[in-house]
């Protein structure tokens, strides 16, 4: 007799705070109507993970039960279900490569119909519990989500697309004009792409604050005033650099917390403050007297919209660096040693890469393979 047993696949799951374990689940099988089995290849450790991670939620979303974390990544279709079209409205094909928006919303919702996917009120996200992420061998995903990529983007950098893209979207609601200052709170790899996406719209000087020494020499390389936060009061240093005036727009891509009030300190009078980080306790707080008195425009960064074909194009041109920003790369068997490293902020570490396609061998160059 032939061998009867169902195909399987390798996945590493979250079961709790910290615990991540690599197993053995069932493949996904043959993709419905309007949908592609992918494959993945490459998957970027984010900040948000780290949040399920450390804590098995992020914000008021609770992990209830074993599941994949991962949003960032990229893939090649293997098999592509009825009437499939992807992200441009195209066919897609089995063999193409393939960045994937994990934001799955309706289409067909107020703010869908209003040009907002990205604010969608039945929004299904990847691994945003309980639906499932990319770390994973196959997974299905819409065919819409997927975008191709040209030859001259490698996998990793098709994965990191994704938060490119949320770069793209707080510089947008920025509305960056030539010669703005801007201070950037958080020099992780959110904000060091907030860098250079605001440079390349025109911004200066651009000052970015961090407590990691390592991220603020990443953050100079990349054309950015650095500031220590574990040094000096970064407050101080913007207002005395600027004689007091503070920055046109200060965008702030940490954590939270204390971030969030420094950052409308730093800002002008009737200046710009966006917020991207996600905080670990689910609290905005600030001043009330400092935003008042300032009157300041603060707005808040829900991941992205329509930016995917401006992200490749960027990335083609070579006018972003994006594989500058990787430190380290795993293979999938070693995704719990990837998360820890990470969730530690150890060996320098800024963007770790997951190589879930990689059968145990990652590129040489970076450390953690």
């Amino acid at each position: 007799m032939g061998d009867e047993r169902s195909p399987t696949m390798t996945a590493a799951r979250l079961h709790g705070p910290s615990d991540l374990r690599v197993e053995t689940l069932p493949h996904p099988g043959p993709p419905g109507p309007a949908q592609v089995l992918l494959k993945i290849q490459a998957m970027g450790v984010c900040g948000s993970d780290l949040h399920s991670y450390t804590d098995a939620r992020i914000g008021d979303t609770v992990v209830r039960a074993p599941f994949s974390l991962g949003h960032e990544f990229s893939a090649v279709v293997e098999e592509v279900g009825a009437g499939a079209h992807d992200g441009c409205f195209e066919p897609i094909h089995p063999g193409m490569r393939v960045a994937v928006d994990p934001a799955q919303p309706c289409g067909h919702c107020e703010l869908c119909v209003k040009g907002h996917p990205n604010l969608c009120s039945n929004l299904r996200f990847s691994s945003n519990y309980p639906n499932e992420g990319c770390l994973s061998e196959w997974m299905h995903m819409p065919a819409d989500s997927c975008f191709p990529v040209p030859d001259g983007i490698d996998d990793v950098e098709a994965a990191l697309l994704e938060p490119l893209g949320v770069a793209i979207h707080a510089t947008d609601l920025a509305r960056i004009r030539v010669s703005h200052s801007v201070a950037i709170l958080g020099a992780g790899p959110i904000g060091l792409m907030i860098l250079q996406m605001v440079r390349l719209a025109g911004a200066h000087p651009v000052y970015v604050s961090d407590r990691f020494a390592w991220r603020l020499a990443l953050a100079e390389k990349l054309g950015g005033v650095p500031i220590n936060c574990a040094d000096e009061d970064q407050v101080q240093r913007v207002q005395r650099e600027t004689h007091g005036r503070g920055v046109d727009v200060a965008i702030e891509a940490a954590w939270g917390g204390d971030s969030v009030s420094q950052a409308c300190e730093m800002a002008r009078l009737g200046g710009t403050v966006v917020l991207v980080g996600i905080p670990s306790d689910d609290r905005l707080s600030i001043k009330h007297s400092t935003a008042r008195r300032k009157g300041l425009t603060i707005l808040l960064c829900r991941r992205m919209k329509h930016v995917y074909p401006r992200a490749i194009d960027l990335t083609e041109r070579r006018v972003v660096d994006l594989n500058g920003l990787v430190s380290h790369r795993f293979p999938l068997e070693r995704a719990a040693e990837a998360f820890a490293l990470n969730a530690a902020y150890r060996d320098g570490v800024v963007k770790t890469i997951i190589d879930v396609g990689s059968q145990g061998q990652v590129p040489e160059g970076v450390r953690g393979g």
